[in-house]
């Protein structure tokens, strides 16, 4: 019997189980919707043991359906939302508070405090991360905090901590294993990029035991057996979402990247064997571990995309569904200079501001819904743009292509305007579980169903093409305008 490969994609606002043959072709899709928590403003949690019953419902889901053979999964993989991080118990395995979102802010004054100390030259020069709430070491030390005896307990070895693969790992192992990979630890500013371990000072800086951490392994390789129903399957792949959507969107070279457009938007750059430094804001981070090698990446990350059609849909009832936002867009004065800051949560790259909150600024009497929803989604863009021209000049390696993923892309007018703003031309790709393929590849390479040669040689299908309409000087300047009101409207914080 040819062999099946299980995949967990465990996101933000979902989770999915995805059933790929030996050839890496969806068989089953299962997906379950996750509910956040907002206990105040600018506060994201999640009850980690809601999210572990909903990877556990799409699993069952997904291995229950007639068309599969249960016997024939031989391989799991698993990727995850990063930095999001959960505190549990060693022995019961129950979180003992709610897991701290990657979107979260509530760690800020923590943050404010390090810096205030001077600890953030030091945490960048180790980490390639900005001291920040968005990363999960300063989640970790608001947990230990908050709750009664956690210190003391974590110090006895008796609490562990993890981001989202590590929490599944425990569960799925039956508690047997405690363990992540080199992407995720990347993303806790608590790894040494240099050394690719725990770092014992930062530990020290964030008063945070080693024995909660787990075991840092290669992202294929061994994390143990999960137990699901009767079946024992090894868990051969662990990625982070971006990591894993890069890899799945075969940057495999130094100088290819890739957007996703998710809740938020995530820009990651292969930088290959060496970790490039940046100056600008931008993360330098663990694209993944093979066979004790690792690639690193330049990344830009910003917390308001998808998210803010939502909150148009949810919050301001502006749209009905996305697919309006798309013709609202369209349908808007193009002559506009409505800007939008998309700080819902913040701003990311390059200005990582957590005391910025969303705005529109220039409205007129003129201004309609249709060009308050065009200026989210040319601010997305924007983001972007920025990030791009950063990566180029840091990096002095010249993209020519961007590799694009996630739900936001479906919209024509969006990636238009991107096509215009990056002066580039831009493919809608057939296959949009980009992030899953990605683990999947690894969880397939480390079980000998390919080799590395056959996933280079894939090639990406794109259904849609948009390639530049707007002239460069305009592009240019319309995106100078908007970084000049991002800077105007900071200058308020």
């Amino acid at each position: 019997m040819k062999p099946l490969i299980l995949t967990i994609d465990q996101g933000t606002t979902s989770s999915r189980a995805i059933i790929y043959d030996e050839a890496g072709r969806p068989l089953y899709k299962a997906q379950r919707a996750l509910e956040l928590e907002f206990p105040q403003p600018g506060w994201v949690e999640v009850d980690a043991i809601d999210l572990w019953h909903s990877v556990l419902a799409v699993v069952t889901e997904a291995i229950s359906q007639p068309m599969i053979e249960p016997g024939r999964i031989a391989a799991l993989g698993i990727t995850n939302q990063r930095e999001t991080t959960v505190v549990w118990d060693r022995k019961t395995g129950l979180p003992i508070a709610k897991a701290i979102v990657w979107q979260s802010r509530q760690t800020a004054e923590i943050c404010a405090e390090l810096r205030q100390a001077g600890a953030e030259e030091m945490i960048r020069a180790k980490t390639g991360l900005p001291l920040d709430p968005y990363f999960s070491a300063s989640k970790i030390r608001f947990i230990l905090d908050a709750v009664p005896g956690a210190q003391a307990r974590a110090e006895q070895g008796e609490l562990l901590c993890g981001t989202i693969d590590s929490w599944l790992i425990w569960k799925l192992t039956g508690g047997e294993v405690h363990a992540t990979d080199s992407s995720n630890a990347s993303r806790t500013m608590l790894f040494n990029i240099h050394s690719g371990q725990w770092d014992e000072e930062l530990l020290n800086l964030f008063d945070i035991p080693r024995l909660m951490l787990p075991e840092i392994r290669d992202s294929a390789g061994d994390f143990g057996q999960a137990r699901l129903l009767e079946l024992t399957i090894p868990i051969l792949a662990v990625l982070g979402d971006q990591q894993a959507a890069l890899y799945g969107q075969n940057c495999l070279r130094k100088g290819t990247a890739k957007s996703t457009f998710g809740t938020g938007g995530f820009l990651l750059m292969n930088t290959g064997t060496a970790p490039v430094k940046s100056d600008s804001g931008l993360l330098t981070t663990v694209a993944w571990r093979l066979e004790g090698r690792t690639t690193y990446a330049l990344e830009g990350s910003f917390f308001t995309a998808g998210s803010a059609l939502s909150w148009l849909q949810d919050g301001l009832h502006l749209i009905d569904d996305p697919g309006e936002a798309d013709q609202l867009a369209g349908a808007a004065d193009p002559r506009s200079t409505v800007h939008f800051i998309p700080a819902l949560s913040g701003l990311g790259t390059p200005w990582w501001n957590d005391r910025v909150r969303a705005s529109f600024m220039g409205m007129t009497q003129g201004t309609g819904k249709e060009e308050l929803v065009r200026a989210v989604f040319e601010a997305i863009a924007y983001q972007t743009a920025t990030i791009f021209n950063s990566m180029q000049a840091e990096s002095r390696l010249l993209l020519t292509t961007l590799q694009v993923d996630g739900g936001l892309v479906l919209s024509d007018f969006f990636l238009a305007f991107l096509s215009d703003i990056l002066q580039l031309e831009i493919g809608r790709p057939v296959d949009f579980e980009v992030t899953a393929m990605g683990v999947t590849l690894l969880a397939g390479l480390k079980a000998g169903y390919w080799s590395s040669a056959d996933i280079a040689a894939r090639t990406i299908e794109v259904s849609k093409t948009f390639r530049p309409q707007m002239p460069a000087e305009e592009s240019r300047q319309r995106l100078k305008d908007w970084q000049r009101a991002i800077g105007q409207f900071c200058s308020y914080y």
